[in-house]
């Protein structure tokens, strides 16, 4: 397995990591057995970065995680996120020191271990300053409950004044990055790389629509939720016209004899070595085929492929942020 490194002094991450979320929430009915035995394949395969969050079915991810790597535990680097309360029906973002010490022991309970070794500040509330919960970021730190730290889906301002109280413990920025969604991304990049942070992918296969293996918008309606029901890239009125971008682009994988899902992660590990994409799965099949795109090599003449269909495809619909 390839390695990529979070951070200037972070830990060495498989070139790809495991999403979890989907094994117990936001894509459908989920199997725990199955679950676990994705997690304990992409561990046999070299998978050593495993991501979660508290959110994820209100703990029920990281119970489920916790489980899964009780006899692997020191093999693997484990990221867990804090700072979105989710009820079923809202979010609210939750960023006071005070929530994020709280968080972070409820997050050591259920994933039964003594370290987090990344932990994420999930989304960012500006009626907290930065500084005070990267404060209190440090304290877990300094009380040896977690080892490095990041954050998601903020801009490069608010990345460097928390760079400014960690240091180089600040490690990764996690925000959405794909093909079709890059450009909040690529705007953020820069400062990632200035400062030697890290950056760590998640949907990059858009949720899944950049398979290739999704050709109906009422597949996401159903009595356990999906998230793709309510993403607006995902609605009945654009979904024909997004589905000509997969197309060509899967025109592209078929050159390259892949999926269009292993041409999307190869695009995006030639987008740099600070880039950890973390495809999440239900499914051993889909584990397989992703673990493949690291051997997947694009040419500039691919890449230039890839830029000309997005150019001459656009995608309509906001991305779900």
């Amino acid at each position: 397995m390839k390695l990529r490194q979070l951070g200037k002094k972070g830990p060495k991450v498989s070139a790809l990591g495991l999403g979890c979320m989907g094994m117990s929430v936001f894509y459908g009915p989920t199997n725990e057995d199955l679950a676990i035995q994705v997690i304990h394949q992409a561990h046999k395969d070299g998978v050593n970065f495993f991501d979660t969050s508290d959110m994820y079915g209100n703990g029920a991810n990281e119970v489920l995680l916790g489980k899964a790597i009780k006899n692997i535990r020191n093999n693997i680097i484990i990221s867990s996120k804090c700072g979105i309360e989710w009820n079923g029906n809202e979010l609210k973002i939750q960023n006071t020191p005070e929530y994020i010490l709280k968080s972070c022991d409820a997050s050591l309970k259920r994933l039964g271990i003594e370290t987090i070794d990344v932990y994420f500040l999930h989304r960012y509330n500006p009626t907290v300053p930065i500084e005070e919960s990267m404060q209190a970021m440090r304290k877990l730190i300094d009380a040896g409950k977690i080892q490095y730290v990041g954050l998601s889906e903020v801009d490069g301002e608010i990345l460097e004044r928390a760079h400014l109280v960690l240091g180089d413990k600040l490690v990764a920025l996690q925000s959405e990055y794909s093909i079709v969604n890059h450009t909040e991304a690529e705007a953020v990049l820069p400062t990632c790389r200035r400062l030697g942070i890290a950056f760590v992918a998640y949907s990059p296969i858009l949720r899944g629509l950049l398979s290739g293996k999704l050709k109906n918008p009422d597949m996401f309606k159903s009595e356990t939720f999906d998230v793709r029901s309510i993403a607006p890239q995902f609605q009945p009125d654009v979904f024909e016209n997004n589905l000509r971008l997969v197309n060509v682009l899967g025109a592209i994988a078929k050159e390259k004899h892949c999926t269009t899902a292993q041409l999307s992660l190869a695009w995006l590990i030639a987008q740099g070595e600070d880039i950890i994409p973390i495809p999440g799965t239900k499914r051993l099949e889909y584990l397989k085929e992703n673990l493949d795109a690291l051997n997947i090599s694009l040419s500039q003449k691919d890449l230039l492929a890839v830029k000309q269909a997005v150019k001459e495809n656009p995608i309509k619909g906001l991305r779900l942020a």
